[in-house]
């Protein structure tokens, strides 16, 4: 899939773009711009400031957020500075955070666990799910030309495409669980799904099942479905999204009351994009990521609406099913997931959702 930029830094505190074209400039760059000073100390416990201080720069990696918001013209609503940066992913999200280089990152639900079990303090401040989860996965399982895979218990002795510390990790264990296997069913090859590196694993017969995002699938099943290639509903719920930002961060009260701000525009932004489907097609998929129109469409087609939880108990409940999934077949420490969440912000964007 063409992808324009991945590793660029976009600062507009409005409207400026300064382009910076490797990883290692983008977190260079991001760390020395930093934002403002720190802000006074806010206990975790502590009520939300309103309004942060003047000055206050909040970091943010959420591109497709920040498109839908200065598509929409929601982001003039937006008072607080935002240094935008084109990070996605949960390994370049954690490097960012590592590096001091952003506040906040949008991802799936699985990055903030890993964060936490590798020594990075995070606290999640944002939930998004799916209208229609069953019929709008987020992830298909890609299968390689010529292997016969017609269901999900098909995948025995099935050599399978697998990041233990991202999104398509946890939903690999999730299917193998659903479809009454265990890891000693199958063979896990261990890669990191950056850009379109399952897709090239799977045509290169380098493993037999890899889940393939939805921007992914249409092109994997362009080039390589003549061949032979497939794909198969995973049978499991994929949808769970999260913003998710170091405890550091929301220590400042400054940058916590404009995490504030920014979540509630977030949530009108996800409405927006679930309401305005080809709006959003073209000004992400086709004019940021490169996609073609028609694969454009077909992404957002595929995904479905968008619903912006105002009680997250059932979201964290889902959560933490995956947490026990990933102690036991990881071996990972046991955690009680909702002590990751900052429920603070679950009453602004409420606010934010009920009053839009």
């Amino acid at each position: 899939m063409p992808r324009r930029g991945l590793d660029r830094l976009i600062r507009r505190p409005l409207a400026r773009a300064t382009l910076l074209t490797t990883v290692g400039v983008l977190v260079a760059g991001l760390s020395a711009c930093g934002g403002s000073e720190a802000g006074p100390k806010l206990e975790l416990s502590a009520a939300l400031p309103d309004k942060p201080a003047d000055g206050t720069v909040l970091r943010v990696g959420d591109p497709a957020t920040q498109v839908a918001l200065e598509t929409s013209g929601l982001i003039d609503d937006l008072d607080i500075d935002v240094e935008w940066a084109n990070v996605t992913g949960g390994p370049k999200t954690l490097e960012a955070f590592r590096a001091d280089a952003i506040d906040i990152g949008s991802v799936a639900d699985i990055p903030p666990l890993f964060a936490h079990w590798t020594g990075t303090d995070v606290r999640i401040v944002a939930a998004r799910e799916t209208v229609d989860p069953d019929e709008h996965p987020t992830y298909e399982l890609g299968i390689a030309p010529g292997v016969d895979v017609q269901s999900i218990e098909d995948l025995k002795g099935k050599k399978i495409a697998y990041s233990p510390g991202q999104a398509q990790g946890a939903l690999v264990l999730n299917v193998l669980r659903e479809a009454g296997l265990t890891q000693d069913d199958v063979e896990f090859v261990e890669m990191q799904s950056v850009d379109d590196a399952f897709s090239v694993a799977l045509a290169s017969k380098q493993v037999d099942v890899a889940p393939l995002g939805q921007t992914l699938v249409k092109t994997y099943l362009a080039k390589y479905e003549q061949d032979g290639a497939s794909t198969i509903a995973p049978g499991v719920r994929d949808d769970a999204w999260t913003l998710y930002a170091p405890t550091t961060v929301l220590e400042d009260a400054d940058k916590a009351a404009a995490i504030k701000e920014y979540v509630a525009a977030w949530a009108q932004a996800q409405q927006w994009i679930s309401e305005h489907p080809d709006e959003f097609a073209r000004a992400y998929y086709v004019d940021h990521e490169g996609l073609s129109p028609e694969d454009a469409q077909y992404v957002v087609d595929a995904l479905g609406q968008f619903t912006v939880p105002t009680s997250w108990d059932d979201f964290i409940a889902r959560h933490q099913i995956t947490v026990d999934t990933l102690v036991k077949e990881q071996d990972q420490e046991p955690l009680d997931v909702e002590t990751l969440y900052d429920r603070r912000f679950e009453k602004a964007i409420a606010a934010a959702v009920e009053g839009s």
